[in-house]
């Protein structure tokens, strides 16, 4: 499997099934979460390693999702690193091109777009280095996180609240949240190092006494280092 790929459509299917099963945790990502999330970190300021990054996917399964094996574990590990990888190529190659992954919903007759899970998975994001993206919460660009803050943030000031109450004003939201991101990542494009580097799959270049590079929080002998088992 080549982690400068694209996924395909099976595989994009894949994946979302996956996330979706009984196997992860109710809290753990989404395709659209995932998304927003690997966005932040694709154009954001600082590289975030995968080994520290990926088990936020897993939501608070402490372990992780319950991989059937390790064969899959490594399988869906990969597919998420080639999502990153796809999410930095577009923003290096073709930027322009970029679109969020929003669901969409009917609401007293009109198609709104839900842009919530994907905004909580950017907000995501940003608290890994919230630090780091300080600059441009100072800078006349502040503003622009705002509509991520208001969907996605766990917990918004009461008087904000009522800006993001409705389903027609977060569909405004959205929309000015989608416009924002070109902004963005101009912002930070000059002062972040390329994102045409692969996230490489390393998970068995780890050390026997290592963590599992697939973000499981186990060490590698006993994680995708172990013997194949059937859980």
């Amino acid at each position: 499997m080549r982690l400068d790929q694209p996924l395909s459509d099976k595989e994009f299917a894949e994946l979302d099934k996956f996330l979706l099963s009984d196997r992860c945790a109710d809290d753990g990502m989404t395709m659209d979460s995932l998304h927003g999330y690997l966005t932040a970190l694709a154009i954001g300021p600082e590289s975030v390693p995968m080994a520290e990054w990926l088990p936020k996917v897993w939501g608070s399964a402490a372990d992780g999702p319950d991989f059937k094996d390790n064969k899959e574990a490594e399988r869906v590990t990969a597919l998420i690193a080639r999502f990153m990888n796809e999410i930095m190529m577009t923003f290096e190659v073709a930027p322009k091109e970029y679109e969020p992954l929003f669901c969409e919903h009917e609401y007293e007759g009109r198609q709104l777009i839900d842009g919530d899970a994907w905004a909580w998975g950017f907000w995501e994001g940003i608290q890994l280095r919230e630090e780091a993206w300080q600059p441009i919460r100072e800078s006349n660009l502040a503003a622009l996180l705002r509509p991520i803050y208001l969907l996605g943030a766990d917990e918004v000031e009461e008087d904000e609240a009522v800006l993001a109450d409705d389903p027609i004003k977060r569909h405004k939201l959205a929309v000015e949240m989608e416009a924002a991101i070109p902004h963005i990542f101009k912002f930070w494009q000059p002062l972040r190092k390329s994102g045409t580097a692969t996230v490489r799959h390393e998970v068995v270049k780890s050390g026997r006494n290592d963590l599992c590079g697939c973000g499981s929080g186990k060490k590698f002998k006993k994680c995708c280092g172990a013997p194949s088992t059937i859980h």
